[in-house]
């Protein structure tokens, strides 16, 4: 019985060992990542202006190039993108007088992304009162102020439930898109920063 003890007591040992390094690891970055926006771009034939609310068309009626007309347009599904402008921030800033320059170690490296999307009014399952969420790849080095794009909503999504029936509906869904995203400095240490932005989806006009 007493081996018993000893042998449960070194396996809680050793997962709260593995836990706190894992939280350590976690935390050990020196800097960090600012989200100083996140906008949303219309997907189309031509490339939208980026904005802090996303209006989503589920169908567009393309026009050109032929066989697609005015009379007979071509009913085109855009998927969305997703533009974030980011910097890093030191944790330890030093001083007034001496602040703290960050170094090539201090950049980080971010290398993938999720989205998910919740409703304001709590009816959350994904495929009926939301799309589903998804994970996304996206390898891009923060150091100064940073620009980059990635994929907000997916041509999938507008395919499959609750979107497609916007098609054929005078009715909208607007949802907070959740956006986290990971990477790592250049030392190892994980990083993470989440944003939200607000999309409005249903069948606009086409323009």
């Amino acid at each position: 019985m007493r081996n018993l003890f000893r042998t449960l007591a070194a396996v809680a040992l050793l997962g709260a060992t593995t836990s706190c390094g894992d939280v350590v690891r976690n935390g050990r970055a020196s800097s960090y990542l600012v989200i100083d926006s996140l906008a949303g771009i219309r997907g189309a034939v031509s490339a939208a202006t980026p904005a802090s609310t996303l209006v989503s068309d589920v169908i567009t009626n393309v026009t050109s190039p032929p066989p697609c007309t005015q009379t007979t347009p071509c009913p085109t599904i855009f998927g969305d993108s997703g533009q974030a402008v980011m910097h890093i921030a030191l944790k330890n800033a030093g001083t007034a007088t001496t602040p703290a320059t960050p170094s090539e170690v201090n950049a980080i490296t971010i290398t993938r992304y999720h989205v998910d999307y919740v409703c304001a009014d709590g009816r959350n399952t994904p495929g009926v009162d939301v799309p589903y969420g998804f994970d996304g790849a996206v390898t891009v080095t923060v150091s100064g102020a940073t620009t980059f794009g990635f994929q907000l909503v997916r041509v999938v999504a507008k395919e499959e439930a609750p979107l497609v029936q916007l098609r054929f509906s005078n009715s909208f869904i607007t949802v907070l898109a959740r956006v986290t995203f990971y990477g790592h400095d250049q030392a190892g240490n994980e990083v993470t920063a989440s944003g939200s932005i607000q999309i409005d989806f249903g069948n606009y006009g086409d323009f």
